[in-house]
């Protein structure tokens, strides 16, 4: 039977229904706000997945075309091949808060599938797809420890508005996803245009005020239509192995994971593994041995967490604030626009930045319909940045998600088309990694940027913090190395510049993060970026006076829209006789706006010449030199430019009368005439007369 809860949340109505769409779901749920709709579906396998120590859970996020009124544009008509960069970043964005909320040691198949089934384009469907999902496990029979809700912030007049409208967002300086249980925050996703660390966070706690009442409906949906939590038994560790394990190679492991260098330590740490295997191994099953290697893990993880609690020391030796030796190089690549190289400690980012034109200019189709993309940043993560051998792929989901976050930190700081009027492409290339390297990117394309000429407001840099947390005691690092991410309880990015933060990405493995803590990281994360863009600045603190040169340069033109046939020609012969004599590019669209794009600029100055003598108009006063195409009785018809002709009156041919129009001009012949009118039909008076004794240098001269 349907189901329905209606909540109030920033002055809209969100609406979750049940029990009437996908039923044999383990959970279906429907959310809607204005004429957004959401289908949400949930389903838990009753099997193990043999062979992983993971949560195998899968999200996907889809919206088809159908769902704005639209066709699909491609040749099929129907939606095919890969996830969208929004559908795959919106499946990161549902995916990242509520894995955590899944019991460890659950390995059973779930999958999440959300649906955008209509779109209204005022009120964005990803945070009603994390609140569908969030309530779709609620009321399965899913060992999910929700319930779990989302809201986006915006700011519009330094006021905090909950999930604004695509309208309202346009004039927002903050965009911010904040998802949170009752207890607290679990993930912050933001966007921002220089907030201070104080405004932010009080962003972060208004936004989880605010879902509150989802929070609630959830909770009486469960009460109305929610099935008995499956009983799931987790396997008991062995607790008397840990303490062998502990016994036989506490100090050996404590050793090894002080161990300078990541390869080194990984190597050591393998090779205690090993010891503790041969010693308390033989004999074992495979599934003690699966046991023993959780427990090798288990007390490992102890180790350096209750080194990083006891003493304020971390693995490498540095205290909770240090930030690794950070070195920078810029314009080591001769033939690209620009380049840097950004390494912190063992993690090392290269990044290219590309300059084109408005053809260059990436296409986005979304249901809000087509739009264009004038920045790109591709990050690539190879498999030897990590010492691995394994298949190139295209970009994965984490990659996407990591050049996402750091075009989102850089965007802020760009120029205005207007003002600089390029396409950009910054790729990262990571060539080493031991720990944030998307934050590596943002420091690496920050400078890149700048050694390619573009102007950027200010330089950015980007820092991950981390935590370690044993529930009396809370120790927040700077700078976290890889293993003290997958050892510790957060994972906290935060980019910006000295004025501000541009971006942000908070994700936890605790079931809530208190503010107190979220405030010391913001700051904490403040004085590294200060201390890392105190580094770059000492490279590159600006951008450079000049493009490099092997950038193209760009000249727009705006011309009347009816001059583009001019420009253009019969079936594009001109514009494609201007590109073989000069060798530039050129686009013309409906609005007159040309652009002349070429490495060479006295080419695209040729090209220029040749557009403005094309689209010319004729100017009252101006002399010309203008070729007779027609004699009639009364006078000559004169082409002064292009497809522009004029009237050479009888009594303008000279200065004494002129019996006979012959007598002074013939067809063919070229005059010097000075324009003397031009009537509101754009019939235009010719003098020869006038121009007598004159020439074309005049004009420079008037």
């Amino acid at each position: 039977m349907k189901k329905t809860m209606k909540v109030n949340v920033g002055g809209h109505t969100v609406t979750l229904e049940t029990g009437w769409l996908a039923k044999q779901a383990g959970g279906s749920m429907v959310v809607s706000c204005g004429e957004t709709v959401v289908l949400v579906t949930s389903v838990t396998t009753d099997y193990i997945r043999e062979g992983i120590d993971f949560l195998p859970l899968t999200v996907d996020f889809q919206e088809k075309a159908y769902a704005a009124g639209n066709i699909p544009g491609n040749f099929f008509r129907r939606e095919i091949g890969r996830p969208s960069e929004r559908e795959t970043l919106t499946s990161r964005l549902i995916d990242r808060p509520i894995r955590p909320l899944f019991p460890k040691g659950f390995y059973y198949e779930t999958q999440i599938i959300a649906n955008v089934l209509s779109a209204d384009l005022t009120n964005d469907p990803d945070v009603l797809a994390l609140v569908g999902a969030s309530a779709a496990l609620h009321i399965s029979d899913a060992p999910f420890a929700g319930p779990l809700a989302a809201v986006r912030v915006g700011r519009l007049n330094r006021e905090f508005v909950v999930n604004p409208l695509s309208e309202q967002m346009l004039e927002s300086d903050l965009d911010l996803i904040v998802a949170g249980t009752r207890e607290g925050v679990v993930m912050v996703e933001s966007g921002s245009r220089f907030l201070r660390e104080t405004e932010v966070l009080d962003a972060i706690y208004f936004g989880h005020e605010a879902m509150q009442p989802l929070l609630d409906a959830q909770e009486e949906l469960r009460e109305l239509t929610g099935v008995p939590k499956r009983e799931v038994t987790i396997p008991a560790k062995d607790e008397e192995l840990r303490t062998r394990v502990r016994e036989l190679a506490g100090e050996k492991l404590t050793s090894a994971v002080k161990t300078p260098g990541k390869m080194e330590r990984s190597k050591r740490v393998s090779e205690v593994r090993d010891e503790i295997f041969n010693a308390l191994g033989e004999g074992f099953s495979e599934e003690q041995l699966d046991e023993l290697s959780a427990a090798t893990s288990d007390v490992e993880r102890e180790i350096v967490r209750r080194m990083v609690l006891d003493t304020g020391q971390r693995i490498d030796g540095r205290d909770l604030k240090d930030i690794r030796d950070i070195t920078c190089e810029a314009h080591m690549l001769p033939r690209v626009h620009g380049s840097s190289i950004f390494t912190r400690g063992e993690t090392q980012a290269l990044a290219t930045a590309t300059l084109g034109s408005r053809m260059d200019e990436q296409r986005i189709e979304r249901l809000s319909g087509q739009t264009w993309r004038k920045f790109m940043l591709h990050y690539n993560f190879p498999p030897f940045c990590v010492g691995e051998a394994r298949f190139l792929r295209g970009p994965s989901r984490r990659d996407i998600g990591h050049g996402a976050l750091a075009r989102r930190a850089i965007m802020p700081v760009l120029p205005d088309f207007e003002e600089f009027p390029y396409t950009i492409r910054v790729v990262s290339e990571v060539l080493e990694s031991n720990g944030s390297s998307s934050m590596a990117t943002v420091c690496a394309t920050s400078m890149a940027l700048m050694d390619a000429g573009i102007p950027i407001n200010e330089p950015v840099a980007g820092i991950a913090m981390g935590m370690v947390s044993d529930g009396d005691r809370v120790a927040v690092l700077s700078d976290i190395l890889g293993d003290e991410d997958h050892l510790g309880d957060m994972d906290f990015k935060v980019s910006g510049t000295k004025e501000g933060i541009t971006a942000l990405q908070m994700d936890i493995k605790v079931k809530s993060l208190p503010k107190e803590v979220l405030g010391r990281a913001l700051e904490q994360a403040r004085d590294a970026r200060l201390h890392i863009l105190e580094k770059m600045n000492q490279v590159i603190a600006k951008a450079r006076p000049e493009l490099s040169p092997w950038a193209p340069r760009i000249i727009t033109l705006d011309v009347n829209p009816e001059k583009i046939k001019d420009i253009i020609g019969p079936g594009g012969r001109v514009i494609r006789q201007i590109v073989a004599d000069t060798g530039v590019k050129i686009d013309v669209d409906d609005s007159g706006r040309v652009t002349i794009v070429s490495v060479d600029m006295n080419a695209a100055k040729q090209a220029e010449e040749i557009v403005l003598g094309l689209v010319e108009e004729a100017e009252v006063g101006k002399l010309y030199l203008a070729k007779v195409r027609k004699v009639t009785d009364f006078g000559a018809f004169a082409e002064i430019l292009p497809g522009t002709d004029g009237l050479i009156h009888i009594s303008q041919l000279d200065a004494t009368r002129v019996n006979k129009v012959t007598d002074v001009v013939r067809e063919g012949d070229e005059v010097l005439v000075k324009v003397l009118a031009i009537d509101h039909e754009g019939k235009i008076r010719l003098s020869r007369k006038a121009a007598l004794g004159k020439s074309l240098a005049d004009n420079q001269s008037d």
